[in-house]
């Protein structure tokens, strides 16, 4: 069963609905926003119409602040379902909308909980730490959440003697264990996006540029990062590129970022790194899934909705505050 069957979603009669093609979607969905007290939040693989729409744009760290935070009425989460389900463990009394019931995600997806469950039962001693990249019921068998941000910090927080069982994401495990000499027991999930890099072409691609620096996020595989010149979360990545002096970049995530960038220093130059196929850009097709057309009926219709269990939700939550807490702690 996947995530998305795992959930349940609350639809109120939502149905395609004919948009004006002359309407001027910005300006309707900014007065929507107002008349319903509603916040959009995107993450930076968002299409840049959604991104310059969003009242916040960030990644996974930044928007559970954003969400934790916020006094909107309406969360309008243009992301992916453990996105907006994280936005409702911080707000269970919020009303909070994902434009499309169908942006899941491949990483999260390959973590079904009952063979988490049995997983972890194998090392009753190891405490665990989950990636936020998950759904709520993985979050609710975790003892605290990390984004790429800040998972060398919250691994860092437990005792050296203390074991740790990493999940879902086998890469940034990896990079993790790596920088802090731990040796966490893994579970085997990946991202289709980050691990579809192919290392022959990016060498190839930096011998075209080659004063272009290659910056790359932790979940791509370990052969892609040992070549990397920067190595971060999707919001270090960004920072980077503003802050350095070099002109030009590869960059190895989900193409998406590349607006924020291009946006920031039009100057620069951004190239995105080649995958292992024929297609010439690294979309994650999840994400693209929501449109601002969707954003605009989902406001209007107050639709589809995410309903979460209650006893799902406190137990995910915990694990989400620990790691907010944490986060405050060192500065993150």
């Amino acid at each position: 069963m996947t995530q998305a069957e795992e959930i349940e979603i609350k639809e109120k009669g939502f149905l395609d609905i004919q948009i004006d093609p002359t309407l001027d979607l910005f300006k309707e969905i900014k007065k929507i926003k107002k008349q319903k007290n509603a916040i959009i939040l995107a993450h930076y693989y968002q299409e840049p119409d959604i991104q310059d729409i969003a009242d916040y744009i960030g990644d996974s760290l930044g928007l559970a602040r954003e969400a934790e935070k916020t006094n909107a009425a309406i969360i309008v989460f243009t992301g992916v379902h453990f996105m907006a389900e994280t936005a409702k463990i911080l707000n269970p009394t919020k009303k909070v909308l994902i434009p499309d019931l169908k942006a899941g995600c491949s990483l999260s997806d390959s973590c079904p909980p009952q063979l988490f469950k049995k997983f972890k039962e194998k090392y009753p001693e190891h405490k665990v730490v989950s990636y936020i990249n998950c759904s709520a019921d993985i979050k609710a068998l975790s003892d605290v959440i990390c984004t790429s941000s800040n998972a060398q910090k919250i691994v860092e927080s437990f005792p050296k003697e203390q074991p740790l069982i990493f999940a879902p994401d086998k890469n940034l495990g990896a990079y993790i264990n790596k920088k802090t000499g731990r040796s966490m027991v893994l579970w085997n999930g990946a991202c289709m996006v980050h691990e579809i890099f192919c290392l022959e072409k990016i060498v190839k691609l930096k011998s075209r540029y080659p004063n272009a620096k290659l910056i790359a996020h932790p979940e791509c595989e370990e052969a892609v990062l040992q070549v990397a010149d920067m190595v971060g979360s999707t919001t270090e990545l960004l920072k980077f590129s503003q802050a350095d002096s070099c002109n030009a970049f590869i960059v190895a995530t989900e193409s998406g970022i590349l607006h924020q960038m291009i946006k920031s220093s039009p100057q620069k130059t951004f190239i995105p790194a080649p995958p292992n196929n024929n297609c010439a850009c690294n979309d994650c097709p999840h994400m693209k899934r929501n449109t601002l057309e969707k954003v605009y009926t989902c406001l209007l219709k107050e639709t589809p909705e995410l309903i979460m269990d209650e006893a799902v939700r406190e137990a995910a939550k915990k694990p989400i505050v620990k790691m907010l807490e944490i986060s405050k702690l060192v500065g993150l």
